[in-house]
């Protein structure tokens, strides 16, 4: 659960990208035949400031369309562009660029959009130890991809999904019977190398989390005085990662308590797509 700027598979991109265009196009692009497909040129622009996210997935749009198509970038995933910046150039025949222009821009916008969010929550908690992590909480078909686009903000990835990590959650305990119970049963489910967190809802939990052994530990829904207690309580036995409830409102407040991470499912759930435009260019 770490967050090297590494893009995913490239099987997975070029599948994501066929679904997508497979619902776009389905049997062929009716109006792109309309017009010459003659050599074009085109400039795609950003209408606001931004962290770029998804060139992989805008390349392979075209790719797949047409292979005459070239992009030349002229910012790269993770760099931030301010408004009105030119983010790339497409050269290329115009119904290839016509029929991939939607597709292309629903991937930069939404993964931008996640991209530059991640930003804005990293740069809220700078200068404290707190680590921005996702969540589970993604576009269905799309987790792999946001969570690039969350590191290329300087966010940090949780697990990938239930297969990757064990997160003891309140359901969880409730069938097991107990913290402790959950913890012995998840330690031995799995081989060491394998993170196992637990969910805690109060001072209590947390205690006997600890005595149970717990290295990570997830606290659910705390207020500051809350959080400060914990890190008082666990001094350095576990890890704590803040959760619930989190707003660019109240992040610093929460990460000046000490915790070691905050995670924020708004960052891949409740993301804004990036005001982008693709503008062909006269002759």
């Amino acid at each position: 659960m770490d967050s090297p700027l590494t893009l995913p598979p490239r099987a997975l991109i070029e599948d994501d990208v066929r679904r997508a265009l497979s619902e776009d196009i389905g049997s062929g692009d009716l109006t792109a035949q309309l017009v010459s497909d003659a050599e074009t040129h085109a400039k795609l622009l950003t209408r606001e400031d931004m962290v770029l996210c998804g060139m992989a997935w805008c390349d392979e749009v075209f790719r797949q369309l047409d292979a005459r198509v070239r992009m030349t970038w002229f910012k790269h995933d993770g760099e931030r562009a301010m408004a009105n910046t030119v983010l790339c150039q497409l050269d290329g025949p115009a119904r290839a660029l016509l029929s991939g222009e939607r597709s292309a821009l629903n991937f930069l916008q939404t993964l931008s959009g996640t991209a530059t969010l991640a930003a804005r929550y990293a740069d809220a908690v700078r200068g404290t130890r707190a680590k921005i992590l996702d969540t589970r909480k993604t576009l269905p078909g799309l987790r792999r991809a946001q969570k690039y686009a969350v590191a290329c903000g300087g966010g940090h990835n949780h697990r990938l999904g239930l297969y990757d990590a064990i997160l003891i959650k309140e359901n969880h305990i409730a069938a097991a019977g107990s913290v402790t119970a959950a913890l012995t049963r998840a330690r031995a489910a799995v081989t060491a190398d394998i993170l196992v967190e637990i969910e805690v809802e109060n001072l209590t939990q947390l205690r006997e989390a600890l005595a149970a052994g717990a290295t990570r530990i997830l606290l659910d829904n705390f207020d500051l005085e809350q959080y400060t207690a914990a890190v008082r309580e666990t001094a350095g036995r576990a890890t704590l990662e803040a959760s619930g409830g989190i707003t660019l409102d109240n992040i610093r407040a929460i990460a000046e308590t000490g915790v070691d991470f905050i995670s924020v499912g708004g960052l891949t759930k409740h993301l804004r797509a990036i005001d982008l435009s693709l503008r062909f260019q006269p002759h």
